[in-house]
């Protein structure tokens, strides 16, 4: 697998991170995509592994942020910086109205964003990576991580239980590294991500709140320690 330096919460990444990042995260959605084409409409219907949410709610998430962050994209161009969603309630709504697309409208969405997304990204190295942002009020080169981790977060959960179905597999070690240093701060005080004994993977998955493919032994007293929020500004899934 290839790795890559990963990134702490509030540094600038190294320009291969922000390089693997972006196309990883095209490869993800690729494989989304192909995936999505092969579900039926009781698949979009059916549960996703987030509670409450369908398997068409989970892709329309997916859509949804990443047009977010491509007019994060176009903010910054423009020398402005803009909020994400316009509020919590737009977002949710988006959200919903999008849940019910069948599957040639999720591919329509997503193929779109994939193309229109794809082209805007700033070259690796270009000072447009460390211009302010909406998202967590930080530079663009945070944008670009966060749609990494939603896409290929997104879809474990989203194909989960389909024929189509993916694991935590199709997260390489760079984003495994990645997702353990941003996901640290859900650990209580004194907790490092080290003091969790587990397969990396499995730990990786447990840390960004979703069932580890194999159960975590923990080698704190007990039980594995509770995990804080999701360290986000927007309610997050």
């Amino acid at each position: 697998m290839t790795t890559a330096p990963s990134s702490t919460p509030g540094t600038t990444p190294s320009t291969d991170l922000i390089a693997h990042a972006r196309t990883d995260a095209a490869a993800g959605l690729d494989a989304l995509l192909s995936a999505v084409g092969r579900l039926t409409a009781d698949d979009l219907a059916g549960p996703s592994t987030l509670e409450g949410w369908t398997r068409g709610h989970v892709l329309a998430h997916v859509a949804a942020l990443g047009t977010a962050m491509l007019g994060q994209v176009r903010a910054v161009e423009r020398g402005e910086v803009v909020p994400v969603y316009a509020s919590p309630e737009a977002r949710a709504a988006g959200i919903e109205a999008g849940a019910g697309r069948t599957t040639a409208e999720h591919l329509a969405a997503l193929g779109a964003l994939r193309d229109d997304l794809g082209g805007a990204w700033p070259e690796p190295g270009s000072p447009l990576w460390d211009a302010p942002s909406g998202y967590r009020g930080g530079p663009l080169s945070g944008c670009v991580l966060a749609w990494w981790r939603e896409v290929r977060i997104h879809s474990v959960d989203a194909l989960a239980g389909t024929a189509q179905a993916v694991g935590y597999e199709t997260w390489d070690d760079a984003l495994c590294a990645h997702l353990r240093d941003f996901l640290a701060v859900r650990l209580p005080d004194g907790v490092s991500v080290d003091d969790v004994a587990g397969d990396p993977r499995d730990v990786t998955a447990w840390l960004a709140g979703r069932t580890p493919a194999n159960p975590l032994p923990g080698d704190l007293p007990g039980e594995l320690p509770e995990l804080g929020p999701w360290p986000s500004a927007v309610p997050a899934r």
